[in-house]
This record gives C-alpha cells, sequence and structure tokens, in this order.
C-alpha cells in the first residue's frame, strides 16, 4: 500500500512550505512505524490517514486542490523518525505531517519541526506535559485517558496496583504520575516494573505480579511485548476476574495479536471504539472495512490519525492557505463532528476536547464502553487542575 502511494522527492517540483506539487496537489508527509516491533499497531493508523485523505479528495479536495501523500517508514527507530520527518520537510517539503506512536518518536522529531517551524498532527494518546508550537495532539492526554482510568480503577474497589511498562519516555512519565495520584487517593504502587520495547519473556515479571497480589495491573506496554505478557499472563494462571489488567496502549487491533482468548475481559481507557454509537462512526467503520477488508478493526489511534487529516484540512480551508504560521491561528476552535463525538481543538495547547471512555474487551475482540466522561474534557497536559501533580516533569 505504501510503495503505490509514495511520491518520489525528485521531479515533484514542490515550492517553499506550501506542499504544493506539480499539478497544483498538496503534499502531505505519512510517517509510521510500518515495520519493526510497532508496526502492530502503526500500519493501520496509516491506512486509517489515507482512507481520509481519499475521501477528502473525492469530495473536491483541500482549496481545490488533491492531497497526495508522501509515505515514510519509521522503522520502530527514533532516530529514524527524526531523519524521515527532515527528509519528509526538507526534501519533499510537505505541507504538514501526519505521523508518529510511542512518545520516543515523537520527542525525536520535535526538535525537528521546531527548527523547521513545519507542522506535525500525532495522533496517539501520551503522557502529557508538552505542548509544542508545532505539534496538534489529536489523541489523548493524561487527564483525558490515564486519570479516568485511574478513577475507574478506585471506583471499582482496586487500591492496590501494579505498574508495568515498557522502558521509554511515555511509561515512565505516565508511572511518575499515576504514582503521585495514588498517594493523593489513598492507593498504593505494590510495585513498578519496565521491560526494553520488543520484550517477549515476561514470566519472571508475571511472577512478581502474582507474588505481589496486586487488585489490579496498570500497563503501558507498548507495540508486540502486549502479546508475549498476555500470554505469559494467562499461561500463570492469572485472571481478568481477579486481577484485571487496565491498558491504555491496547486497542482493537492489538487484541487481534495478542489474541481475544488471552485478554477478554480485561479493561483499557481510551476515548474512542469500533462500537461507540455515533453516526460518523457508523460511516468511518463501514468506510475502512470496504478499503480494507471486512475482518479489519478500528481502533483509538486509527480514528485520531483519520480525524487529524480531516482537523488539518479544515484549518487550512479556513485559513486559505497551507501556510503554516497561518494554520496554526486558524485551527483554535475548530469543533468537528466526529466518529468518537465532537472534537475541539483548544488554540492554547493545540490538543483537543475529548471524551474519555473506559471499555471491557470482549470474547468477540470488541470492546464495550461501560463508562464515559459524558462530555468531552478540556484538555490539561500539565495538569494544572491538579494539585497534588504539583512539581511532576517528563520523564
Amino acid at each position: 500500500m505504501a510503495t503505490a502511494l509514495m511520491v518520489a522527492a525528485a521531479g515533484c517540483g514542490s515550492t517553499g512550505s506550501t506542499g504544493s506539487a506539480e499539478g497544483g496537489d498538496i503534499k502531505v508527509g505519512i510517517l509510521h512505524s510500518l515495520s519493526g516491533t510497532m508496526a502492530i499497531s502503526e500500519v493501520t493508523v496509516r491506512d486509517a490517514e489515507l482512507l481520509a485523505i481519499e475521501e477528502i479528495n473525492a469530495a473536491g479536495g483541500v482549496l481545490g486542490k488533491k492531497l497526495v501523500p508522501v509515505v515514510e517508514d519509521g522503522a520502530s527507530d527514533w532516530p529514524t523518525f527524526a531523519e524521515k520527518a527532515t527528509k519528509l520537510i526538507r526534501q519533499d517539503k510537505v505541507a504538514t505531517v501526519f505521523g508518529g506512536w510511542t512518545s520516543a518518536s515523537r520527542k525525536a522529531m520535535l526538535p525537528v519541526f521546531e527548527r523547521n517551524k513545519a507542522l506535525l498532527w500525532y495522533p496517539v494518546q501520551y503522557e502529557g506535559l508538552e505542548a509544542s508550537p508545532y505539534i496538534f495532539y489529536t489523541g489523548a492526554t493524561t487527564n483525558q485517558q490515564i486519570i479516568p482510568g485511574l478513577d475507574y480503577l478506585k471506583e471499582q474497589g482496586k487500591k492496590k496496583i501494579f505498574l508495568v511498562g515498557s522502558d521509554y519516555v511515555f511509561p515512565r512519565t505516565a508511572n511518575k504520575i499515576i504514582k503521585a495520584y495514588a498517594t493523593a487517593n489513598g492507593m498504593e504502587v505494590l510495585g513498578e516494573e519496565y521491560t526494553p520495547l520488543g520484550h517477549t519473556e515476561y514470566s519472571t515479571l508475571v511472577n512478581k505480579v502474582a507474588q505481589a497480589k496486586p487488585d489490579a495491573v496498570f500497563n503501558t506496554l507498548n507495540g508486540d511485548s502486549n502479546v508475549a505478557f498476555f500470554k505469559q499472563f494467562k499461561s500463570a494462571g492469572l485472571t481478568a476476574e481477579a486481577m484485571p489488567v487496565l491498558s491504555v496502549s491496547v486497542a482493537e487491533e492489538e487484541v487481534t495479536g495478542i489474541g481475544v482468548d488471552n485478554i477478554a475481559g480485561h479493561p483499557v481507557a481510551w476515548n474512542y471504539y469500533q462500537t461507540t454509537a455515533t453516526p460518523a462512526n457508523d460511516k468511518f467503520v463501514a468506510a475502512f472495512k470496504a478499503k480494507y477488508g471486512a475482518q479489519k478493526v478500528t481502533s483509538d489511534p486509527m480514528e485520531a490519525g483519520y480525524n487529524a487529516v480531516y482537523l488539518w484540512a479544515e484549518a487550512v480551508k479556513k485559513a486559505g492557505t497551507t501556510e503554516v504560521e497561518a494554520v496554526k491561528k486558524a485551527a483554535g476552535g475548530i469543533a468537528l463532528e466526529r466518529p468518537e463525538g465532537l472534537v475541539t481543538i483548544d488554540g492554547e495547547n493545540q490538543h483537543m476536547y475529548k471524551t474519555a471512555r473506559i471499555g471491557i474487551i470482549q470474547t468477540d475482540g470488541l470492546i464495550k464502553e461501560v463508562w464515559n466522561s459524558g462530555q468531552p474534557i478540556k484538555p490539561d497536559p500539565y495538569l494544572k487542575g491538579y494539585p497534588w501533580a504539583s512539581g511532576l516533569t517528563a520523564g
């Protein structure tokens, strides 16, 4: 798919930061891990972004021009993300980039976009404590996912928790926040363990969890490590009923890879599920399956990537140009009905107002929502509205 849609840098006739190409097209970058440990998650985000581009083009494009995707592979390697971002900006001269998944990839790209005054739309939930003037964050920040997840565990009486995560910035920073929340809310953290991305041997860690006997596990593992963890968790005789594992990086696509028998019954915290009941979601799910196969599922990061393309396009239409500073200025306050519901861009921090949702993984591999926040939550990436979070810094 990527090869067919990739636009070669040579001979495109692009000029400046407008992303304009020969024939009056507008080039946009798509940068995700299409190989390596994160491909299990990121390939379908790319697919959702390409679907959005196809739909926008079918409706007449943006400013009367077609969008042309330039697709690159970050290869689950953070320096590669920075390298490919530089190529897209300087060589391909794209109007904007949609990309990244891990916070490590985003942190690697951030200085590239700031230095070049170029625009990145980042589609995945993350640990907060950041707001770059050259990034729009279309996934959840901490107060829209992690804190609602902790509130849910507390309401379920799960006061003793064990933290399991991949060893990079998102899990470590998220766990700093979780520990601060626990201290302020009468919860106890019984253990905290990290493994490298791509790690597959979890028997020792699972034994530590079993011996600690927590009420619940808070899981910030990423990529295909989740496959090994949940299989070995189940093999150790641990169950979702006795010891639920709440995940913030496992969505429908990952459930398929993990195997539903290994993860059914466990909770997840997101802002969107394939089962989310909105008219826009019915259309999105049908379009995605029609393009990529009836067996395919949709998920929160895919939907946030899909949304990002539409939100950028709306900001460009409002600005009347793809020029970065004009798009940034126009973006604040834009509100669209998306598959997850109403999404509004906060002009101050370039995050989205989003509805928090807790779901339980079902035996058919889909996720049943059991709680939501009732309305979109104002993004608070630095947790200024939470006194217990004062003094926290990114990991």
